[in-house]
């Protein structure tokens, strides 16, 4: 019998008003998070797109310096059982930090959602890499780098035991994407930043191939690297919403943008020399460093070049043309081995995700490349992920495991 061709998987990344940084000024564009009818709105064309999985980001400290739709955010996972009682098929997945929780919190939160979903949570793992965090926290100072990682590893695994006693459906999305919290061993999906189709290409094979090391094969691991879609009727108009966009973007904004997906302060250098490298011992997240940093040294990037790009998709990867050019490109990374499909960053909700739903989705269907219909109901369904047993089921009728 042959095997069913390989389709793509699709997840809406939801932070503030639009995921790029300007987009709540674009015309239509929402321009409050709290609005719970916008955050319906979402969901509903999400699940009309046939999306796997909405993501909503969080955060635990705010600057000040940033636009309200991103200081003002529902708390994740109370949204998400929300929304879980108006969709029916969508996976509903929140971030939620192992740096300042518990597992049993974490877990029952999860266990709860899932259950309300009927089978369509998902948690997504983070380390807090903000300093300043720890201070709504009642402590003085952030753990460090190490023992951060080292935590977070142990309250994987206690959260995932607490499940196996609870539940048979919440599973891991992880942002992760060394080996200090190694995806390979914890995800079920993994949200990875990327530039370029080579390295993406090259990161995927990696992260894959270390998947035997912990006795899963490659397709318990779901693969989507982060992209922002500007479409338009043509490819000069989407390029030319992409420049209006940019313009609204002030560098002392970008700048602190940039300093916090680097994890060290630029503000101070001049913005037309070369970015500058990481000081020793930077603190902050390890993945958009690596990936920002180097793509700047190989593109010979000023640090007005890196803060156009992490204005645009806060370090993720941009694509700009009419609705068949962004499919073809979204095709040949999924083709080349770089992605299991991808975690879509609309830069302005509802609207722009909308176009891409009406536009972008229909043209993957017509080349098989895309689900038109959902085939179960629950997250480890719409990932082909095997059920987990449910408590009842690992014993037999005599009460032995």
């Amino acid at each position: 019998m042959s095997q069913a061709p390989r389709q793509m998987h699709l997840g809406v990344f939801v932070l503030g008003t639009g995921n790029h940084s300007a987009g709540w000024r674009y015309p239509g564009a929402a321009t409050r998070n709290t609005d719970l009818a916008v955050l319906q709105e979402i969901a509903r064309i999400a699940e009309r797109g046939r999306f796997d999985l909405l993501f909503v980001a969080d955060g635990l400290v705010m600057d000040p310096g940033d636009h309200p739709s991103f200081l003002c955010r529902f708390e994740p996972t109370t949204l998400l059982a929300v929304l879980s009682a108006t969709t029916r098929h969508v996976g509903l997945g929140a971030t939620v930090s192992t740096s300042f929780g518990e597992p049993y919190h974490v877990a029952r939160t999860f266990a709860s959602l899932d259950h309300l979903s009927q089978g369509r949570a998902a948690w997504n793992v983070v380390t807090s890499s903000a300093p300043k965090a720890a201070l709504n926290f009642s402590r003085e100072q952030h753990m460090d780098h190490a023992l951060r990682y080292a935590v977070a590893n142990e309250f994987v695994d206690v959260v995932k035991g607490l499940w196996d006693c609870w539940t048979d459906g919440a599973i891991v999305a992880d942002t992760a994407t060394g080996l200090y919290l190694d995806p390979a061993r914890t995800a079920d999906v993994v949200f990875s930043v990327v530039q370029e189709l080579d390295s993406a290409r090259q990161a995927y094979a990696e992260l894959k191939g270390r998947l035997g090391t912990y006795g899963r094969a490659p397709d318990q691991l779901t693969v989507l690297p982060g992209v922002m879609p500007i479409l338009g009727r043509t490819d000069a108009e989407a390029h030319d919403k992409l420049a209006v966009l940019q313009s609204w973007v002030t560098p002392t904004n970008a700048l602190t943008l940039v300093s916090g997906r680097l994890g060290y302060d630029v503000t101070s250098f001049p913005l037309d020399a070369p970015v500058p490298a990481p000081p020793p011992g930077a603190p902050g997240s390890q993945t958009f460093p690596k990936v920002l940093f180097e793509a700047a040294r190989r593109q010979q990037m000023t640090l007005r070049d890196l803060y156009n790009l992490t204005a645009a998709a806060r370090g993720h990867w941009v694509v700009c043309g009419t609705p068949r050019r962004i499919a073809d490109t979204l095709e040949e990374w999924f083709v080349a081995g770089a992605a299991d499909g991808f975690n879509i960053l609309p830069p302005y909700f509802p609207g722009a995700f909308a176009e891409f739903v009406d536009l972008v989705v229909p043209e993957l269907q017509r080349r098989g490349l895309f689900r038109r219909t959902y085939a179960g109901a629950t997250l480890r369904e719409h990932f082909g992920l095997a059920r987990v047993p449910s408590p009842g089921a690992r014993r037999d009728a005599g009460g032995r495991e």
